[in-house]
């Protein structure tokens, strides 16, 4: 069956990108308009963020968003047979920022966000990185579009970890030369063993995870932000936090990170996946004394 669907999608990636994208078109009237698809979360988390702007002005960031979002993930159908030549042309970035530090720094750590299009990021990254590049994934639930993802996300050498077993998994690179991806906006699930940072106003907790690596193992820390220059056309700012994590006290680079994720969101609202809670924990003045930085 998995040969089958591969074989279904290399076809379709091997459309011109006008037929591509009149797909996703189709594809956004039906998760926007028809099913609705988590409409009213997309509102209240763009009521928080941005509570000065007017409703009519929400609703056009919304409907930007879920352009953006159909978009992403039916690019993800090119990507199947896309050449390196044209994934260098479409995801442009200053990849030189990471390529730099490779003369002093045997790893490096890389964090960002829920922007679009992170499947083109993934792979233009993968390509130009002279460090092995290192990505923690999350699975998909389906085992033959897990395998189907997972064959387009290190078809140019990504080396791919889960993140529901990534201290297990992430063994065998743990020793070697590597640029480790993480993503810094996720919702730590136990509120109790989180940083508690500021994002657009509210408290949140967020994971604890990337900035506890990057001082356990004293890797440089780089941002990286991109976002959509024209339909399938991309860049990628990459800006070097720091060389000395462990300069920094706890919380304070989740509190740096999370700002800069919040300032890329403000130049481009659209650009970043509306569609999750992102405010769904109630903040509590006791933990926030207890867990979280001021």
């Amino acid at each position: 069956m998995y040969y089958l669907v591969y074989a279904i999608f290399y076809i379709l990636s091997l459309l011109p990108w006008f037929i591509i994208y009149l797909i996703s078109d189709g594809c956004y009237f039906l998760v926007y308009y028809v099913f609705k698809y988590r409409r009213q979360v997309v509102a209240d988390n763009l009521l928080i963020a941005f509570p000065n702007k007017t409703e009519a002005e929400r609703t056009q960031i919304g409907k930007a968003f879920y352009k953006n979002f159909t978009d992403n993930f039916i690019e993800l159908i090119k990507l199947v047979s896309i050449s390196d030549k044209a994934i260098k042309k479409r995801f442009v970035t200053n990849i030189e920022v990471v390529n730099n530090l490779i003369s002093q720094h045997e790893r490096v750590q890389l964090i960002t966000g829920h922007f679009f299009n992170w499947e083109v990021a993934n792979l233009a990254v993968s390509q130009t990185c002279k460090y092995p590049f290192v990505v923690a994934y999350k699975p998909v639930s389906n085992k033959i579009f897990n395998r189907l993802v997972f064959k387009i996300r290190s078809r140019f050498g990504t080396k791919l970890v889960s993140a529901t077993n990534f201290s297990n998994e992430f063994q065998p690179y743990a020793k070697s030369n590597y640029a480790l991806i993480l993503v810094a906006d996720q919702n730590a699930a136990n509120t109790s063993k989180a940083y508690w940072v500021d994002f657009f106003g509210e408290k949140v907790p967020f994971v604890k995870g990337p900035e506890r690596g990057a001082k356990m193992n004293d890797l440089p820390l780089i941002y990286i932000y991109f976002y959509k220059v024209k339909r399938g056309y991309y860049k990628g700012c990459f800006e070097l936090i720091t060389t000395t994590p462990n300069e920094y006290k706890d919380g304070e680079l989740t509190k740096v990170l999370i700002k800069k994720i919040e300032d890329s969101i403000k130049q481009e609202p659209s650009n970043y996946l509306w569609s999750h809670r992102r405010w769904k924990h109630v903040f509590n003045a006791e933990q926030h004394a207890h867990l979280g930085v001021d």
